[in-house]
């Protein structure tokens, strides 16, 4: 008996792993089953009411649109009553109907899906059509559309009186701040080194307080949107949809951020430090530029350029490094997108990249400053500016010339300025003289114009240098020095009238370079004509 009870048990636990197996195996073919069928909703007022299946022939999206515009049309007809609807079996099929007129047809295959009997399906989906039909009508009877329309209203104003409550909280809270707490904020430093300014701490935290009136705005404009447009039966849907639309994205931005709270920590960490670097590199230049501190073989002139390229420098080494902790960094777009700008960038500014390297190898090259006369190419003015890009000169025209670093960088620069004040400016002109006046005179009478002109030095002394022994006449070089070299059209204008009026004193004529013979009379002026009508006489000849 012992054998047979043995026999018996094993057949049943065999037994009982086989239907267990086979339940399994069923229950995971009607799960993979349902997860390649495909459904949709059936929505009546934005509501769902049920989901359905499709065939090849009628998609679950087209047979879930046909079944709600017939619950809508019979909903909104009012001479067919709730009770109406009803079933009509058909074999393999259940039809709910309203009166004379079709609304679904059920058949196995859609209670299967839902794993239930077809029975118990048809009776839950005509429930589910009454009651929609029912609530479809009660939303759109008067009474409830005048208290829709209250409601409305009421919210309306409520939404009013918020505004006006939370635009005068707020005046009161920035007058509390601009009177009492404004001038207790101190800045943040370290010993003598300032951190952050007290201004800036105060313009963080305005535009805090102004963030937050702006979000309570926004909170409470949304809200009432919401409540208004769900007053209406047209209006649900959009409703939820004014929520989800605003929700979802604020929903993933906050998902997202909690994902990557140790990187934008990181980030915030190391733009901290970035800045108190550049603050404490930016100090320590803006001494050297005042030569508070001196460095061996450094002009304070470099200050401010080194200290661009230093900064520019440190922030390019803060990217670097965060790079790896932006959000988003290792995705395919952002890659993208960071090699597209660094094509564009490097196809677009060679040009760019040319001038800004030779603006600074120019401010190293200590070749001009800004103030300093210079000629560069054919372009003769005064330095009015020097930027990454070019550099920009006023001729002696008043007109401003913008000529590119690259193209100074390859081309002779003359300053005029550079070694004014230290040595002299050497300003010089030409006469051409015939051989038969003694160039003894002809010194003295140059030098005599030199000393007539106002600016010239006499310490060093004007010189002159007979520069040619040409076929009929000596040219002569007058070489005179000057501190400003601004002045020097000036000074040229009136050292070549003083050179007339001294030759004409004594009678010796200029030559010029053509000569065929001897005049009859000297070309020179008579003094009585000196001052022929248009011209005066100044007051100091008047009196002598």
């Amino acid at each position: 008996m012992l054998r047979h009870a043995l026999v018996v048990l094993t057949l049943c636990l065999v037994a009982s792993v086989a239907t267990d197996e086979r339940l399994n195996a069923q229950a995971a073919t009607s799960t993979s089953v349902e997860a390649e069928i495909q459904t949709a909703p059936v929505e009546l007022d934005g509501t769902e009411l049920l989901r359905v299946r499709g065939v090849s022939s009628l998609p679950a999206g087209e047979r879930a649109r046909l079944i709600g515009e017939r619950i809508r049309d019979i909903a909104a007809d009012r001479n067919i009553p709730v009770d109406a609807l009803h079933v009509v079996e058909d074999g393999h099929a259940s039809r709910i109907m309203a009166a004379d007129r079709p609304v679904m047809t059920i058949v196995d295959a859609d209670a299967t899906l839902e794993m239930v009997k077809r029975p118990t399906l048809v009776a839950s989906h005509l429930a589910r059509f009454q009651r929609a039909i029912i609530d479809y009508r009660s939303a759109r009877s008067a009474r409830a559309l005048r208290r829709n329309a209250v409601n409305s209203v009421a919210a309306t104003l409520v939404l009013a009186l918020s505004i006006v409550a939370i635009i005068w909280f707020w005046r009161q809270v920035d007058r509390t701040f601009a009177s009492r707490l404004a001038g207790k904020i101190h800045g943040v430093g370290i010993q003598s080194f300032e951190v952050l300014r007290a201004e800036r701490i105060a313009a963080a935290f305005r535009s805090a307080l102004m963030m937050m009136r702006t979000v309570t705005l926004l909170a409470i404009t949304l809200a009432y949107a919401s409540y208004a447009l769900a007053q209406w039966p047209r209006t649900r849907v959009l409703s939820r949809n004014l929520l989800a639309s605003v929700l979802s994205p604020l929903q993933v931005l906050a998902e997202g951020i909690a994902s990557h709270i140790p990187a934008i920590v990181f980030l915030v960490v190391l733009y901290f430090v970035i800045r108190v670097v550049l603050r404490l590199v930016r100090l320590f230049f803006d001494a050297v530029g005042r030569a508070d501190v001196t460095l061996p073989r450094f002009d304070p002139d470099w200050a401010q350029p080194t200290y661009k390229i230093v900064r520019f420098a440190i922030i390019a080494f803060g990217l670097i490094v965060a790079y790896p902790y932006i959000p988003g960094s290792e995705s395919a777009a952002f890659k993208g997108v960071s090699v597209f700008i660094g094509i564009i960038f490097s196809l677009g500014s060679s040009t760019a990249i040319a001038n800004l390297i030779a603006g600074y190898m120019l401010t190293y090259r200590r070749a001009f400053k800004a103030g300093d006369r210079v000629k560069i190419g054919d372009a003769v003015g005064e330095v009015l500016e020097m930027r990454l890009q070019a550099t920009h000169l006023r001729s002696v025209k008043n007109e401003e010339v913008v000529i590119p670093n690259a193209q100074i960088l390859g081309s002779h620069v003359l300053n005029y300025s550079s070694l004014a004040q230290s040595r002299g400016l050497i300003l010089h002109t030409d006469v051409s003289i015939g051989y038969e006046t003694p160039w003894r005179q002809v010194e003295a009478m140059l030098l005599m114009a030199a000393g007539r002109t106002a600016g010239f030095l006499q310490d060093p002394r004007p010189f002159v240098v007979e520069s040619r022994l040409g076929d009929f006449a000596v040219t002569y070089e007058l070489n005179a020095y000057c501190r400003n070299a601004n002045t020097m059209v000036s000074m040229y204008a009136e050292l070549h009238r003083n050179i007339l009026d001294v030759f004409n004193e004594y009678g010796v004529q200029i030559m010029t370079p053509a000569y065929e013979r001897d005049p009859s009379a000297p070309k020179v002026v008579e003094k009585k004509d000196w001052f022929a009508a248009p011209a005066t006489v100044p007051p100091a000849r008047q009196a002598s």
